[in-house]
């Protein structure tokens, strides 16, 4: 049992499920109720995920890359950084998961196998997010050894000539081989570690692609998929974006005035599909197996994960969309995403960082979301930057990020 009612009326939660989430006594929580059942909100106060971005240097040039549209320094960790990440570390209980990741190449850090098993010698579950072109033999071996938990894998395309369309430099044969040498070295077991996820940027020009894509994970011995959409940092990266409707679309826009379809389970082939097609087009709240798929709208996932970021330069950040400035396109115009830095760990120590009074202010601000809905109006300035916005918000303001709506993901 994982929770139970005491003889006061209180909910009391196992004491291993309770550490998990950041239930101590005095943290504030919050339930929602959602078709008669209870949802339960970790508090803003918990660390659950930390993603360490050991470089932001990367060996390839592909089309979706933030850095088209950079202009910031190029770096890896220090090691009195990550010395000062892990000691940060040592005081949160339960050890948050670690996942090394950010906007670079991982493996082009030349110490990254023994960062992975230094974080995982604290206790951190560890995940690591690779393009694969760098996978070596002896790298592949190295993570392994060092308790990595699962690799992930970024593959946008599943045919060498889609592939290489996307991820300029590389060659998909040569990742493909690299990704299956890895799985081989792994120890034989029932579900072999580290685990194997594949990550998939979704645009026009490669959605084809992603039915051969499961295909093609499933001989890689995947265990996970995540698809996200393609944040456009170019002009002409807007061409592929497949959410032009999504974003106003009722069906994703959970409004109690709006008639809601609930749908079960049911087969989908030749002669449900075109039916189910249309009833998605109809302009109604869409549930599905009591799902509803508005859900996700204005919902921070890194809040709700729990999650912080660190820069290669010991900056500290929310999330990964505030890790750098950057430029992007809401439907056709240009904004500009100034970072948010909290502090640096040469200035503050992991948990000062995470505690300060303004970042738990920020948390809990994103997470009550009363931020003018610019992805689904857009209509005036204040929607061209991450500064203000006209609900009187001022920077940073999260009403035009793609994340909170459900549009962008991260592993």
């Amino acid at each position: 049992m994982n929770a139970e009612i005491d003889e006061s009326g209180r909910l009391a939660f196992a004491a291993e499920l309770a550490a998990r989430f950041g239930l101590e006594p005095g943290a504030p929580v919050e339930i929602e109720e959602e078709a008669g059942t209870l949802r339960l909100r970790r508090p803003v106060t918990h660390l659950a995920k930390l993603y360490v971005e050991p470089t932001a240097r990367c060996n390839l040039a592909c089309r979706t890359c933030i850095r088209n549209v950079w202009d910031e320094p190029l770096g890896d960790m220090a090691d009195a950084t990550f010395a000062a990440v892990l000691e940060g570390l040592r005081a949160f209980t339960p050890p948050p998961t670690v996942f090394f990741g950010g906007f670079g190449e991982p493996l082009a850090h030349p110490r990254i196998v023994e960062m992975v098993a230094a974080a995982r010698a604290l206790g951190c579950p560890v995940e690591l997010i690779t393009n694969g072109v760098l996978l070596t033999e002896e790298t592949a071996r190295g993570l392994i050894a060092a308790g990595l938990d699962r690799l992930w894998v970024s593959l946008d395309g599943a045919r060498p000539e889609s592939y290489a369309d996307v991820r300029l430099g590389a060659a998909l044969p040569d990742v493909l081989a690299n990704l299956g040498r890895f799985g081989r070295l792994r120890p034989p077991a029932h579900r072999p570690r580290p685990e194997i996820g594949i990550a998939f940027v979704a645009m026009r020009r490669n959605i084809a692609d992603l039915p051969r894509l499961l295909n093609l994970g499933a001989h890689l011995g995947a265990t996970r998929y995540l698809v996200t959409n393609v944040l456009p940092h170019t002009a002409e990266m807007r061409r592929e974006i497949l959410y032009q409707r999504a974003l106003n679309d009722i069906t994703y826009l959970p409004s109690v005035w709006t008639p809601r379809v609930e749908l079960p389970k049911m087969d989908v082939d030749e002669e449900t599909g075109p039916a189910l097609f249309r009833v998605m087009r109809s302009h109604r709240n869409i549930s599905l197996v009591g799902n509803n798929l508005g859900a996700a709208n204005n919902r921070c996932p890194f809040i709700d994960a729990g999650a912080g970021a660190i820069r290669w330069d010991g900056a500290f950040s929310p999330c990964l969309p505030l890790l750098h400035d950057h430029t992007s396109y809401l439907d056709d115009r240009e904004r500009r995403s100034r970072a948010y830095i909290v502090g640096t760990l040469a200035e503050r120590s992991l948990p000062d960082l995470w505690r300060a009074a303004d970042h738990i202010a920020f948390r809990r601000r994103v997470r009550a979301f009363d931020f003018s809905p610019c992805t689904f109006c857009g209509g005036c300035d204040y929607s061209l930057a991450n500064e203000e916005d006209c609900f009187g918000n001022v920077f940073p303001t999260c009403g035009g990020c793609l994340w909170a709506q459900g549009i962008i993901r991260c592993p």
